[in-house]
C-alpha cells in the first residue's frame, strides 16, 4: 500500500488545467467550490492580471454568489455570507508588513466555519499557516495554466475527490 509513488498519491497532491479564455477560469472556478468546505485556506499566486480574482468570482458565483465581486486591494479583505459557510476573500497585494495582518484581527477569520481564499500570500509570510491548496495561474498565450498543489492532507483529498469527478 505504501509504494504508491507512482499512482495513487502522487496523482492527489498535484494537478495541470489549461484554460484557453476567461470564461474557462470562470468554470474551473465554479468547479472548485464543489470540492471546497469549511476550515480549508487557498492561496492564489500569479502575476497581475494572471485571473486570481476571475478565478474566486467563479469560485464565488459556484457557491450562489450573484452580486460583484471585487478585488479587496484596498481593505484586504472582502467577506461573504453563505448559509453554510463564510467565505473570506483576501488581497494582501499592499499589505506592507505582516504585521499589519495580525493588528487587522485576521487570524481568527481563518476557522473551521470559514474558507480564506487568499491572493499574494506571499506578502503575508510568516504569519499565514500552511495553504492546503496553493493554486498558481501564469500566462500561456492567451489563455492560462492553472496548477494546483495540495499541501495538506485535507488539500489532498479536496484534490482527489475533483479528481474523481473530472473522470465521470
Amino acid at each position: 500500500m505504501h509504494n504508491n509513488h507512482h499512482t495513487g498519491s502522487a496523482a492527489s497532491t498535484s494537478c495541470t488545467v489549461h484554460l484557453a479564455d476567461e470564461a474557462a477560469t470562470l468554470q474551473l472556478g465554479k468547479q472548485l467550490a464543489t470540492i471546497l468546505h469549511p476550515g480549508l485556506t487557498v492561496f492564489l499566486y500569479g502575476e497581475l492580471g494572471a485571473g486570481k480574482t476571475t478565478l474566486v468570482r467563479g469560485i464565488l458565483r459556484g457557491f450562489g454568489h450573484q452580486g460583484k465581486v471585487r478585488s479587496p486591494t484596498y481593505n484586504l479583505v472582502e467577506i461573504y455570507k453563505f448559509s453554510r459557510l463564510y467565505l473570506y476573500h483576501f488581497d494582501f497585494y499592499r499589505l506592507n508588513d505582516p504585521a499589519e495582518w495580525e493588528e487587522a484581527g485576521f487570524r481568527e477569520y481563518f476557522n473551521q466555519a470559514s474558507i480564506c481564499l487568499i491572493e499574494w500570500p506571499e506578502k503575508a509570510t510568516g504569519v499565514l499557516r500552511t495553504a492546503d491548496l496553493n493554486i498558481t495561474l501564469t500566462y500561456s498565450g492567451t489563455g492560462r495554466i492553472v496548477k494546483i498543489d495540495a499541501e495538506t492532507e485535507a488539500g489532498k483529498r479536496c484534490l482527489a475527490h475533483w479528481q474523481s469527478l473530472k473522470l465521470r
